[in-house]
């Protein structure tokens, strides 16, 4: 009987409050603040920066994190998305930025401690749209575009072409890098030649795509200034310099096919880097190139300079090169715990910082 009249009451509930399945809520990653986590530090990190004497991390799922402590503590940061981040530049202690997946560009006023996102794929979208507007009703988009001489016929119809798809797939792409001339002026690079300036901090960005020697929209890994140039690298052997009177960057170049994963260096001495341990240097502005050797076979990733001018490079499996000869040629680090490495930064003369899979190492240059 007890049965019964339980079966009844429940059965009555159903048909009175019949069960609904719940709908899940989509939330972008835009959107979404980062989620703190102690096993943030332990976690994959693609960036690494120094920020006067803190240094600062960015990672998968928006997160970011500083220490004051030369690497040993790292506190998590405040961060508004949850985008996967790619890299983090601080042109001064204070004001940073670090760029990743979905078009995120987020800005930092305080030594990355908390950040504010400024920029994203719809916002780009946006942007490029309201250009493909203007370049649809332009009589001389030849000479506004800014053609090399010699550009191939109809390259006009295929950046138009390409803007008007990039303003149709969204905020898909990413940004692969950041560089800052100082506080104010600045630059972003990414996927399929996407480039975007600031001058004025961030709080605006002008497309450059068109102001590439890049019409296979090759990737733009890497943006660093080398000396008084202003280099881009990328796939298939990319290599651009800023044109500084002409505000183009023009092609190098280059005896490589592969993909060149960051460029380096010093007045005289630039080191472009990539993959299968493939680097070369050139000593006179990125214009002519000879290999160096370096006994190495995986993806070099990354690249820093210490403070005493020993150029440093990092690999996919761990390894840690050093050159003291201004890239002419390059010495293995012994390293105990070898890790993928995605970033690097020196700390000290004989010290560095190392980024990747599983969070961040010291590492001893001795």
């Amino acid at each position: 009987m007890i049965r019964k009249i339980v079966t009844t009451i429940c059965v009555t509930a159903l048909l009175v409050f019949p069960c609904v399945a719940a709908t899940p809520v989509f939330q972008d990653v835009l959107d979404t603040p980062a989620q703190e986590s102690p096993l943030a530090i332990k976690s994959l990190l693609n960036g690494v920066a120094v920020a006067g004497k803190r240094l600062v991390s960015v990672g998968q799922r928006g997160h970011i994190l500083y220490s004051d402590d030369q690497g040993k503590k790292w506190t998590q940061a405040s961060v508004p998305i949850s985008s996967d981040l790619v890299a983090v530049y601080f042109p001064s202690p204070q004001k940073g930025w670090a760029v990743g997946h979905d078009g995120v560009v987020l800005h930092s006023s305080n030594g990355g401690a908390s950040w504010v996102k400024q920029f994203d794929g719809r916002a780009a979208a946006q942007v490029m749209a309201s250009h493909h507007k203007g370049w649809k009703n332009c009589s001389s988009c030849h000479e506004k575009m800014m053609m090399p001489k010699g550009a191939p016929q109809g390259t006009d119809a295929a950046l138009m072409a390409d803007l008007k798809s990039f303003t149709e797939q969204g905020p898909d792409k990413p940004f692969l890098d950041v560089w800052f001339e100082n506080e104010s002026t600045g630059f972003i690079v990414g996927a399929y030649n996407l480039i975007f300036r600031t001058v004025d901090g961030g709080k605006s960005w002008e497309p450059w795509f068109d102001r590439t020697d890049n019409i296979k929209r090759y990737h733009l890994y890497a943006i660093r200034q080398v000396g008084q140039d202003l280099l881009i690298c990328g796939e298939q052997g990319l290599v651009l310099k800023l044109d500084r009177k002409s505000g183009r960057f023009a092609a190098q170049k280059t005896p490589y096919n592969g993909t060149f994963f960051g460029i380096t260096g010093k007045a005289g001495a630039v080191v472009a880097f990539g993959l299968r341990g493939n680097v070369f240097r050139s000593s006179n502005g990125a214009g002519v190139w000879q290999k160096v050797e370096t006994g190495v076979q995986a993806g070099l990733t990354a690249a820093t300079i210490t403070g005493d001018g020993k150029i440093v490079l990092v690999s996919q499996n761990g390894d840690v090169l050093v050159s003291s000869d201004n890239g002419a040629s390059f010495k293995p680090v012994k390293v105990e715990k070898p890790i993928f490495a995605t970033s690097v930064a020196a700390i000290n003369n004989d010290t560095l910082l190392i980024a990747g899979l599983r969070g961040v190492q010291i590492q001893s240059l001795k």
